[in-house]
């Protein structure tokens, strides 16, 4: 059966969206024929009631939509330049997707058969003191609260962003970064009124409290010592772990968490690969698609749920994300 996909960069050696295949009796896992039309996804995210799978193509810079067994079923543009993330809503009535180059959002609408209608972009302005990644906005990440709210995380201006749906013209920052922190990716905790933020350019990771219309910044902890940018985060909710990978250092680390969601590091081990980008929980395995060596590493779980013995390395050229089967 497949276990999961790998979506890769065309530009780095990738062929397209790739299956991972585990095969439970012989213990093993191989990396199935690719699907070539499928290139440069390096986001998706599956519908539970339509079963369609939405995938950002950040070089064509659209959205496309399949079916469960990978038949097209809609594309359209994402309203920006290279878009790298998307979201869908609690009650799936949109999908929202961030724009990294045009630093913007769109909110596409979906009719009752989860295919999106015209959307609407939502601008970001600002920079940051970076002068290098920080010349203008740059959404890096979307998504929804419980209640349907719309959140962005904006690398280039150092902000979480949030707006109602039906005050679409009225953002509100819920959170201001250090300047030059470069917010990357959000974690929201799925029971607690907590979330965690990983920054890319500090190499941080920060715990947010929700406070009425605010974050506030419980602790704000550098993920490792080393010279690294800041890149991926997973949680674990049900078993309290939280994931964290920094690109240039190369690992991952493990936090263990406590009943009010604050994170103590239990221990770090290197992902056996360059830029891990992404990773993907699967059962008691973790998947980490290393971008710039173009391996997808697999590990298994302790008893502590944390990566442990000798992983599985698999080549992927231009291994970017990575979704369950």
């Amino acid at each position: 059966m497949t276990a999961a996909f790998v979506g890769t960069y065309a530009g780095k050696g990738g062929a397209g969206l790739v299956p991972l295949v585990h095969d439970a009796q012989a213990g093993g896992w191989t990396a199935g024929p690719p699907i070539p039309s499928i290139r440069n996804a390096s986001f998706a995210v599956t519908s539970p009631s339509h079963g369609h799978r939405y995938l950002v193509d950040e070089a064509a810079g659209s959205v496309d939509v399949y079916a469960a067994d990978w038949r097209p079923l809609a594309q359209v543009r994402s309203g920006g330049e290279a878009p790298c993330h998307l979201a869908l809503a609690p009650d799936e009535c949109h999908l929202a997707v961030a724009n990294y180059a045009s630093g913007s959002v769109t909110l596409f609408p979906l009719d009752d058969a989860g295919l999106p209608r015209a959307g609407t972009t939502l601008a970001h302005h600002g920079r940051g003191p970076d002068p290098d990644r920080q010349r203008g906005p740059h959404a890096h990440w979307v998504g929804f609260t419980p209640a349907g709210a719309l959140l962005a995380v904006d690398l280039g201006t150092d902000r979480i962003v949030s707006r109602s749906l039906d005050r679409l013209d009225a953002p509100q920052t819920l959170y201001a970064a250090p300047p030059g922190s470069g917010p990357r990716h959000l974690a929201l905790h799925p029971t607690l009124p907590v979330a965690y933020l990983v920054s890319e350019l500090a190499a941080t990771l920060t715990v947010l409290r929700s406070e009425g219309a605010m974050f506030r910044a419980e602790s704000v902890r550098a993920i490792t010592v080393e010279e690294t940018l800041g890149g991926a985060i997973a949680l674990d909710a049900p078993h309290a772990r939280l994931y964290v990978t920094t690109r240039g250092g190369d690992c991952i680390v493990t936090y263990a968490l406590d009943p009010h969601g604050t994170p103590t590091r239990i221990g770090h081990i290197s992902s056996i690969g360059r830029s891990p980008r992404h990773l993907l929980l699967l059962d008691n395995t973790l998947l980490v698609a290393n971008e710039e060596s173009g391996h997808v590493t697999i590990f298994q779980l302790d008893d502590g749920r944390r990566p442990h013995g000798d992983p599985v390395v698999m080549n992927v050229p231009g291994a970017a994300f990575l979704m369950t089967g």
